[in-house]
């Protein structure tokens, strides 16, 4: 069964496309994520600009689900996740790639793509220079430090 979705995607397999919500306990911090698609497929981690969530990739990620694993985190401070104060939490992009490194790991990602927006940027090449086999290539900079 066939089913169009918005800008005339076709998808056939529904359950590939389904949004699911979930969050990850990562250094003591409650991480919410969206995640779609199936997990033997290609990944792609999403990671958001400022002052936004994973919400923004809402209607990016049913488009790309029936092709690709994909994973939409928050960072803390940010949607859903936690929100520790600034006495509580260093609010730099090391500190954020950290939890985003050990975000994956906690959700046991292998190798993906990064595709990283606007303050996702600094945070996504700090991860990508940091684990260049598990971040090989990045569709939104073709520069990147591990392409």
């Amino acid at each position: 069964m066939k089913q169009r979705i918005s800008m005339n995607a076709q998808i056939t397999d529904i359950a590939a496309i389904k949004t699911h919500y979930r969050t990850a306990k990562v250094d003591g911090l409650e991480i919410f994520y969206r995640e779609a698609g199936r997990a033997t497929d290609p990944t792609i981690l999403f990671l958001h600009g400022f002052p936004t969530s994973s919400y923004m990739f809402r209607d990016l990620i049913p488009l790309l689900a029936d092709r690709f694993h994909v994973v939409a985190p928050d960072y803390p401070g940010f949607g859903y996740s936690s929100s520790p104060s600034v006495t509580e939490f260093e609010y730099t992009f090391d500190h954020l790639a950290d939890v985003m490194e050990h975000f994956t790991d906690a959700i046991g990602l292998g190798r993906f793509a990064l595709y990283a927006q606007d303050f996702g940027g600094p945070v996504g090449f700090r991860l990508a220079a940091r684990r260049p086999p598990k971040a090989p290539w990045c569709p939104s900079c073709p520069s990147c430090p591990s392409c």
